[in-house]
């Protein structure tokens, strides 16, 4: 299971901001959809950077005006990620290091082609050992 392409579990259905955007529309984005970390790219999907919640706590904490600074200002471009390829063991791996909770998947042209979370990893592990539903199914 954790020899498996990391293909077969990351999320193709990205939402991602561009560097020129402001960090007031990374805010309602992230919370709107309930992320904590989102994928930056250029227009033709480069991964370029991320920026996260922490990234967002460290720029606007006591800085007025914060939500007006662009997305590249405040993004970690030193971004750790993933090829498809690469094995669902060591995504599982980072995830274990505590310091990834997302983690982007891009091809060799540094492409962004998904993204995987220690959720993905916990939930693929747990279908291939129990493809029906077996607590929640009658309650929600």
């Amino acid at each position: 299971m954790m020899n498996e392409e990391v293909r077969s579990v990351m999320s193709t259905k990205v939402t991602t901001v561009l560097p020129n955007q402001t960090v007031g529309t990374v805010l309602e984005i992230m919370q709107q959809k309930r992320l904590q970390q989102l994928p930056v790219i250029d227009e033709d999907r480069h991964l370029v950077g991320l920026i996260t919640s922490y990234d967002l706590w460290q720029h606007c904490r006591g800085n007025e005006g914060c939500e007006e600074a662009l997305v590249e200002q405040v993004m970690t471009r030193k971004v750790v990620k993933l090829a498809p390829k690469d094995k669902v063991g060591t995504a599982a791996e980072l995830f274990m290091d505590r310091r990834f909770k997302t983690l982007p998947v891009v091809n060799l042209d540094n492409k962004l082609k998904g993204v995987v979370t220690a959720f993905d990893v916990i939930r693929y592990s747990f279908k291939k050992e129990y493809p029906e539903p077996i607590l929640y199914a009658e309650r929600f």
